[in-house]
Formats: structure tokens, C-alpha cells, sequence
């Protein structure tokens, strides 16, 4: 996969760069989903992954997750090879994995105290979150009460109130209506300006992908290409928005 088109300037303290080399993907004793691919996500950038069903998208989050290991090649953090699920990198799914069990607030404190974080600076970490998605008044609700968008917005501030320096989203806003989904991606526009994270973003839809990422990485074709207006609702009909959204279409 080329990745000729240039990257965004960021500061590499915060978010943090995944790399992959050469790398084969799929899942032991089975022929690669994905084979020789050069990838690089800068730290801070916005990665877009569009693609047809089976092509490889969620088995590439799955790899830079840790969770899945390579068949071959090299897949890095800051240069460090990836060997397993780590805290600094946060993982969000289509279905909102919520623990029923736990009430909206504790749910968001999840990752600080899987991590014995302070009570005190667990409460303080949430309460914030709650704010950032606008739930503070359904912070001691149990999820099953919540909307779908409620409980996505449950999720984006549970694996945000980690501080992990990437996140990998796996069509988390798929299943809601439009309206919802506008407001999502609305939402982790807003949010993600203030935290650095790295992100890695799975959708099926183009126009997301061109309205969230600085760069749309098309697995069918091995291209990466640059969004000419990142997240800016009023670029889609910019011509050199248009025409990028016309060949986007075209690889699909």
C-alpha cells in the first residue's frame, strides 16, 4: 500500500505512530486477509479505512490492537513492535460492549480502575467525560435505559477517560440513524481536538470517511490518499472533495 501523500504535522508526543512493514494479516492456519502491506498512521493523524465486506478492515484494527497476531512482516508502535493489547491503545466496536451491569458513570471509570487509579481521580476523570458527551444527568442510569447514541457516547468516553494515545474504531456509529450519526461524528470531532489520540477509524460510509479523516486508506486498491478539507461539513461539494469522493467510489 503506498503512503506517498503527505502526513499531517502533529506533535509526537501525544499521539502515538503505528506502523506496519511488509505485514501479512489474517488469522493462523488460514491464507492472509491482507499480504505486503506498508502502512503508516502518523501520531494525531485521522486514518480512514474504507473498503468492500472481507477486504481486511477489521482484521487490521484487530492487528493493531494486539489482538490479532501478524503472519509475517512487522507492525509497530513508536517503533516498538506490538505484541498485545496495551492500555494506551483503546478499541471501539459497532455494538457498544457496555457492561450492563454498571451504571453509565462506572462504566466510564472502567479503564481507570482496571489501571487502580484513585477513586477520587476516577470520579473527577468521569464526571468530566460525562460532560464532554453531555450525560451528566444520566451518569447513575444502567446502560439498557440509554439510546443507541447514548451508549455510544457512553463508549467514546470510556475509552477516552484511559488517555489512550490511539484509538481504533471499528464502524462504531454503523448501526445508528442518520441524524444520530451526524451527531456522533460531530461529537468525536470535538472530543478528539482537545485529546492528540492517534486514530484509526473502519467505516463503509464515504462520506464519514471523508468528513473524519485527514487521509482515506483504500484496502481494495492499496492506495492512501489525502482529505483535501478534513471535518468540515461544507467541503463536500468543494470540487477536489467531489472528485476524491468519486474515486473513492469508483475502488468500492
Amino acid at each position: 500500500m503506498s503512503t506517498t501523500t503527505a502526513l499531517p504535522a502533529t506533535d509526537p508526543a501525544i499521539g502515538a505512530e503505528l506502523a506496519l512493514e511488509r505485514a501479512e494479516l489474517g488469522h493462523r492456519g488460514g491464507s492472509p486477509v491482507l499480504g505486503a502491506l506498508d502502512l503508516r498512521v502518523a501520531p494525531g493523524e485521522v486514518l480512514t479505512v474504507v473498503g468492500p465486506s472481507g477486504c481486511g478492515k477489521s482484521t487490521l484494527l484487530r492487528t493493531l490492537a494486539g489482538l490479532l497476531p501478524l503472519l509475517g512482516g512487522e507492525v509497530t508502535q513508536d517503533g516498538g513492535p506490538i505484541t498485545g493489547p496495551g492500555a494506551d491503545r483503546a478499541l471501539l466496536f459497532q455494538h457498544d460492549a457496555l457492561l450492563p451491569w454498571r451504571t453509565v458513570r462506572a462504566n466510564i471509570e472502567l479503564p481507570l480502575a482496571i489501571r487502580r487509579t484513585p477513586r477520587g481521580e476516577r470520579r473527577r476523570a468521569a464526571s468530566d467525560w460525562l460532560g464532554r458527551v453531555e450525560l451528566s444527568a444520566h451518569a447513575a442510569e444502567l446502560p439498557h435505559r440509554l439510546s443507541g447514541g447514548q451508549r455510544q457516547r457512553v463508549q467514546l468516553a470510556r475509552a477516552l477517560a484511559g488517555r489512550p494515545r490511539a484509538v481504533l474504531m471499528d464502524e462504531p456509529f454503523g448501526a445508528l440513524d442518520a441524524h444520530t450519526r451526524a451527531g456522533m461524528q460531530d461529537l468525536l470531532v470535538d472530543v478528539l481536538r482537545d485529546t492528540g489520540a492517534t486514530v484509526v477509524f473502519v467505516t463503509h460510509d464515504v462520506d464519514e470517511a471523508l468528513h473524519l479523516g485527514d487521509r482515506v486508506a483504500l484496502l481494495a486498491t492499496g492506495q492512501v490518499l489525502a482529505v483535501p478539507h478534513p471535518r468540515q461539513r461544507n467541503a463536500a461539494e468543494v470540487p477536489a472533495t467531489a472528485a476524491l469522493r468519486r474515486r473513492i467510489l469508483a475502488s468500492l
